[in-house]
């Protein structure tokens, strides 16, 4: 079994805490302007996840690229609690990837590896995409 994950959150003041996982530290911020808010760090947390899967398998499967970007959009409810109820993510490759080779690694991420998308609920709407560029 992998260790437990930690986390240290220390109030800044206002609504920011600096928080802290390991050896990395980064800014929580209510407003989102010091740091991510804690909702926008789900949503990076998800592309992020999905991100290094899809670059960890395409490297695997010896396929070149130059360039990778995931965009992600994340639909909130609009009362309380406004929590997610779906996303869209659309990644961007440059190189010489087959379209084959993305839709399996984006499936792959999504339905074995991203432990993000797994720790959500599983009941939200979520749409992905990609384009490859030369």
């Amino acid at each position: 079994m992998k260790p437990p994950i930690t986390a240290t959150l220390t109030w800044q003041g206002d609504l920011r805490f600096a928080a802290r996982a390991g050896a990395t530290e980064t800014i929580l911020d209510s407003d989102g302007a010091a740091g991510p808010s804690p909702v926008q760090a789900v949503a990076l947390a998800l592309a992020g996840c999905m991100a290094i899967d899809v670059a960890d398998i395409v490297t695997k499967g010896r396929h070149a690229f130059t360039a990778l970007e995931a965009t992600i959009v994340g639909q909130r409810r609009e009362e309380p609690p406004r929590r997610f109820v779906g996303f869209t993510l659309h990644f961007t490759i440059a190189g010489t990837v087959p379209d084959h080779v993305m839709e399996r690694a984006i499936q792959l991420s999504r339905d074995k590896y991203c432990s993000v998308w797994h720790s959500l609920r599983q009941d939200l709407s979520f749409e992905t995409s990609f384009e490859v560029r030369p």
